[in-house]
Parts: structure tokens; C-alpha cells; sequence
């Protein structure tokens, strides 16, 4: 064993579980067995996919701190609360706009997409004893597919641009100000659709399967994936997640013998660089990066919260949060609404059994001027190209802000250039 220990200024970051008090009690997780995180944040609003009676729903609730209680909002959560509850059938999957943290998008086993708005009104007087709950109404349907829709997932850099993974295993890319056709179909899954994940200017789409195939796609120009290959052998949930600028991709899945991996893979041709073994346990592995160069595991089943930081082609473990309490879904809130004054470089929400718990995780320092070093500028709500101009062909760099002075501007990594498909040779 070395006798030095590798310097690091994220060594010593550690999960700080909010208070009982600060998260929310008396929540009704939907009892579907598909495989999504089951939450979504935007920096106002979390949704969670509910166990809700005729057809299918999710509640949008405001967004608890781990450093406070959520003002003139209770708890403990009503019996009856107000529900977006248009799907006909189990909602699967939830996604914010990160332009706008007021609309949510939605995708369901009815085969819809439905776009809501979030209005601050809708929570005045919740718990009253006059008050009367008022569900909320989706502004936009989307007939995305026959079948149901497996996952929703905004566009980082167009405005209102949404892909939709479907049960035809289908990816369909679409304008949500003509939503009449898809503007992009991604095809070539030979199985049902695991997950997906943009790279960070979004000119290219990530995809894992159940074919236990791992795809590259031009997301613009539809068809068939640039790349495919071979991902993690055992058939259960993979996921997948861009490592931010770093050109990197990470990917949790089971090997044959049923060990649980992560896999770093390089995106030009798509080569493993890295495939780790976790442990023998049986939950899918939920993967979150942050701009730290922070990679968050936390399985299904599971209490803790593994992290590692990623430097030199090398993950490096750096901890990991631990509760008693397993988890049945996660989020991670975007970094530009991060308390940077507790020097808090992630947070997550974590679905429990009946609850939502927020954990901050916090490097330790005594300072009180904004620590730079740890906060990198983080992604922008405001949208780098408009609908029309990403299908059009046009590519810019992601706009990010600057933690300390709330600066947007645009990012100084140039977007990645796409790579052209290998012909495929008949045999």
C-alpha cells in the first residue's frame, strides 16, 4: 500500500441528510416495475411518479432544502393533493426543462407525452381547511407512440426540444412548438430502450438496451446509430451518463455472473477504457455526474451513495453516504441552484419508502468567500440555439454561469464533432 495519499480538494466531501423536518412525509411512490428514477428536479419543482387510482399520475411538489423547511408548505403531505393526472395509464418517467423550471414533461405507459406548466399559485393555502385540491393540467399532448413511452429527456442546449424513448424502441426527437410529427426517429434497438443521456452541447445521444448494446447517435440526422457496441454482458438495467466536456461516457449494468459494473468508455469509437466491479448485490445502479468531475452511484435497494472522482482516465473512490434507509429512486438537482455558501457541490433527493429525503454534499471548509476552486461554472438556464436552428444543422456551445456572480456566458469547450458512421460490410 502507498504511503501517499493522492491531494485532492473533493477527499473529504461527505452526504449531509436533511433534517426529518425539511424533506416530505406521506408520499405514495408509484408501484410500477419499470425501471426509471421514479424523480425529477428543476431548480423551483421535483415531480414524482405516484401511485394514483384511474390511470396514471405524478405529483409536482416545491423544492425542499436540506438546509430549511419549505415555507408555508406542510411536511407532511395530505391525503389527497393535487396530481397532474391526464395519463390514462402509470406515468414512467419525468423530466424538467433546463431552460425553464417550470415545465415538466412526462411520458407514459398510453404510449402519451404530455408537457405541463407550473404556476406559483397552484400551492397557496395547500392543507387549509378550506382548501380544496385543483390538479394540475398538461398545456400540450403528445401522441408519441403506440406503445408506452419509456423515457422523457430535454434537450441541454435547444430550447423545447424533448426526446422520448418508446416500447417500438424508438427514439423520437421533437419540436414541442409543432409537435404534429417527430423531427428525428433514432432506430436499430433490437430490445426495450434502458436509458439515454446527451452529451453536453447535445449533438450527440448516448443510449443503453436490453440487447446489452451500448449506441452512439446523431440525434438530428435519425436512422441508425454512428456506433454499437457490446456493453455490459448481464441483461438487467444499464444506465447510462455523459461525463460532461470530458468526452467520456459511464455506464452501470451486471456482468453474465450477475456482478454489478460501472464502464468508462471513450466516444470516438466508442472503446472501453475501464470497467470496475461494485458488488453482488441486485438493485440497478443509478449514475449521476457532476462538473467536479464527480461520478455518483446509488443502487436501487441500496442506502449508500458511492461517489468517485475521475482524473487521469482513472476512477479514483472517494466515499460513500450511508443510511439505513434504501432508496427507490434519486435526482440530482442542477448545479446552478446549488447553496454555494455551505460550500454544497451536489444535492440529491432520494425517494424513500414513504418519503423524500434531500442530501447535500458538502466539501468542509471554515472560509466564508466563494470558494471557486470547487464551484465550476455550471450549465445555464438559458438556451444556447432555438428549436428550428438545432434541426437546422447549427451547433454552439452550451452557456453556463458563474456561481459566484450569477455571469452567463458561453462555454469555452468547443462542441464535439460528430463522428461518421462505419459502413456496415455484408457478410
Amino acid at each position: 500500500m502507498s504511503r501517499f495519499v493522492r491531494a485532492s480538494k473533493y477527499r473529504h466531501v461527505f452526504g449531509h441528510p436533511a433534517k426529518k423536518e425539511y424533506g416530505y412525509e406521506n408520499i405514495k411512490v408509484t408501484n410500477s416495475a419499470w425501471d426509471t428514477n421514479f424523480i425529477s428536479a428543476s431548480g423551483q419543482y421535483i415531480s414524482v411518479n405516484w401511485n394514483a387510482s384511474g390511470g396514471g399520475a405524478f405529483a409536482i411538489l416545491p423544492l425542499p432544502s436540506p438546509f430549511q423547511t419549505v415555507s408555508g408548505f406542510p411536511q407532511k403531505l395530505p391525503d389527497s393533493l393535487p396530481l397532474a393526472r391526464s395519463h390514462t395509464a402509470a406515468v414512467l418517467d419525468t423530466d424538467w426543462s433546463p431552460h425553464n423550471d417550470s415545465i415538466v414533461a412526462s411520458g407514459g405507459e398510453d404510449g402519451k407525452v404530455m408537457i405541463w406548466k407550473v404556476e406559483a399559485s397552484a400551492f397557496e393555502g395547500w392543507g387549509q381547511e378550506d382548501w380544496v385540491p385543483q390538479d394540475f393540467d398538461p398545456v400540450a399532448r403528445i401522441d408519441g407512440s403506440p406503445r408506452k413511452i419509456g423515457q422523457v429527456l430535454f434537450h441541454p442546449t435547444a430550447a423545447n426540444v424533448l426526446a422520448s424513448a418508446s416500447g417500438e424502441h424508438t427514439i423520437k426527437l421533437w419540436d414541442l412548438a409543432n409537435t404534429e410529427e417527430a423531427k428525428s426517429v433514432l432506430t436499430g434497438h433490437g430490445d426495450a430502450i434502458q436509458s439515454l443521456s446527451f452529451n453536453p452541447t447535445g449533438t450527440l445521444l448516448a443510449t443503453t438496451c436490453r440487447d446489452r448494446k451500448l449506441r452512439l447517435f446523431d440525434p438530428r440526422a435519425g436512422g441508425e446509430a454512428v456506433r454499437v457496441v457490446d456493453s455490459h454482458g448481464g441483461i438487467k438495467g444499464s444506465r447510462v451518463v455523459w461525463m460532461g466536456d470530458l468526452d467520456k461516457i459511464a455506464t452501470t449494468g451486471f456482468s453474465r455472473m450477475s456482478d454489478r459494473q460501472v464502464s468508462i468508455w471513450e466516444t470516438g469509437g466508442l472503446g472501453n477504457l475501464k470497467t470496475i466491479v461494485l458488488d453482488q448485490s441486485s438493485g440497478v445502479v443509478m449514475p449521476f455526474w457532476s462538473d467536479n468531475n464527480i461520478l455518483f452511484l446509488a443502487g436501487k435497494g441500496d442506502g449508500n451513495i458511492r461517489y468517485y472522482e475521475y482524473e487521469s482516465d482513472t476512477l479514483y473512490a472517494l466515499s460513500e453516504h450511508k443510511s439505513a434507509e434504501p432508496q427507490r429512486g434519486m435526482c440530482f438537482l442542477p448545479r446552478r441552484s446549488l447553496n454555494v455558501g455551505e460550500c454544497e457541490i451536489a444535492r440529491a433527493y432520494k425517494v424513500q419508502s414513504s418519503s423524500i429525503e434531500p442530501i447535500a454534499f458538502i466539501v468542509p471548509r471554515k472560509a466564508d468567500s466563494f470558494q471557486s476552486d470547487i464551484f465550476p461554472p455550471a450549465p445555464s438556464s438559458e438556451p444556447s440555439l432555438s428549436a428550428s436552428e438545432f434541426f437546422a444543422g447549427k451547433t454552439a456551445p452550451r452557456n453556463v454561469v458563474d456561481l459566484s456572480s450569477g455571469a452567463n456566458y458561453a462555454s469555452s469547450v468547443p462542441p464535439p464533432t460528430i463522428p461518421a458512421a462505419i459502413p456496415t460490410i455484408p457478410a
